[in-house]
């Protein structure tokens, strides 16, 4: 996309620990000037400010809101704040960049989903992954069929983590791999009922370790880890297929996607008669590839996907849609801890959301 001569600005609410990154993105963008940043902590703030450098200038929340020439606002703060500062953001007429997860809770998403659409503004989600070019991979993979059917995913994004204050390990480690489902799959995350247990051995009064399973159409089964606790940091995802098997190993820079055509051959299996006892099973024993892959900063993307979706008047990749889907999903998750791990119904579906397009 060639970038008009006139950059769009932006106002960074938050500091913290995703705060640096994100400025750090904006002042770096042809498409973005970053102008403010604003933090309930003042000197981390300025600190930040004076790191980014160019014209950047630590004002309060307010005092952004009132500057006419700011176009869009980015947050980056605990789950439990942006749905406040994202409805005060639009009511004010900008454009809105939240970190993950949406909001924190699928009432309050929707709320702001609703005052952007009404405003004719962008509200855009954080979904970092989903600008990779490993997940780009991905989804071309298995939108050209690479992969057969989808019969199982399995994802396991464990470390040694920072134990949040606000929400727990599902909230916090769990909303990237069910958006890259979201963005890879076909139709997007559907899943009708979620199932999850998790456990608190720190006291932390809070899940910190959990396993969330649910269904993602035509039989397939997704099985998701996250843990704060594990002294080893893994980030990988396996996505079998009637045809071949893809894994995602995001710490592996020289090969961060394989692709096996390896498995059970299931056109190839035979029974006797209508015992399934008897039945004999075929396995396809075939090459490994890698595909080869571009490295680039995915905020560099994410900021430039933000740009355009407002320049072009388009939902964003990860817009608000997406979002509540994931949302929905972290809402039936919260509703089956309660109830010891029992099936709890994903609401998606009825809260009128849009189901999620290949066209993008």
């Amino acid at each position: 996309m060639e970038h008009m001569t006139e950059k769009l600005t932006v106002a960074l609410v938050g500091a913290g620990y995703w705060g640096p990154n994100l400025a750090r993105n904006f002042s770096t963008s042809p498409d973005w000037d970053l102008v403010a940043i604003c933090d309930l902590d003042v000197p981390k703030a300025e600190r930040l400010a004076r790191t980014v450098g160019g014209d950047v200038a630590q004002f309060t929340f307010e005092e952004v809101l009132d500057m006419p020439g700011i176009d869009a606002i980015a947050i980056a703060t605990p789950a439990r704040t942006h749905h406040g500062i994202a409805l005060a953001a639009l009511k004010a007429g900008k454009h809105v960049l939240v970190e993950k997860p949406l909001a924190d809770s699928t009432e309050h998403g929707r709320e702001m989903v609703e005052e952007a659409r009404l405003r004719g503004l962008t509200l855009m989600a954080d979904h970092t992954y989903c600008y990779t070019p490993a997940v780009a991979k991905m989804r071309e993979l298995i939108e050209d069929g690479a992969l057969g059917d989808i019969l199982f995913v399995d994802a396991v994004r464990i470390n040694l983590g920072l134990i949040q204050p606000d929400v727990d390990v599902f909230w916090d480690l769990a909303p990237h791999d069910l958006s890259i489902l979201d963005f890879i799959l076909p139709g997007g995350l559907n899943a009708t009922a979620v199932s999850a247990q998790g456990s608190d051995p720190l006291g932390a009064g809070r899940s910190c370790v959990g396993y969330l399973t649910l269904p993602i159409g035509e039989g397939a089964l997704a099985h998701i880890h996250v843990n704060w606790l594990s002294p080893t940091k893994i980030r990988r995802m396996v996505i079998g297929g009637s045809r071949r098997t893809l894994v995602w190993d995001d710490l592996n820079p020289q090969q961060r996607l394989s692709v096996f055509d390896r498995g059970v051959d299931l056109g190839a299996q035979s029974t006797a008669g209508a015992d399934r006892a008897a039945s004999t099973v075929s396995y396809r024993l075939g090459d490994t590839w890698s595909p080869a892959l571009a490295e680039r900063e995915a905020l560099g993307d994410m900021v430039a996907e933000f740009a355009a979706s407002i320049r072009e008047g388009r939902p964003s990749r990860t817009g608000g849609d997406a979002a509540l889907r994931v949302l929905a999903v972290l809402e039936a998750a919260r509703e089956s801890l309660a109830a010891s791990g029992q099936i709890s119904a994903v609401a998606t579906q009825h809260a009128g959301l849009e189901a999620a397009s290949w066209a993008r």
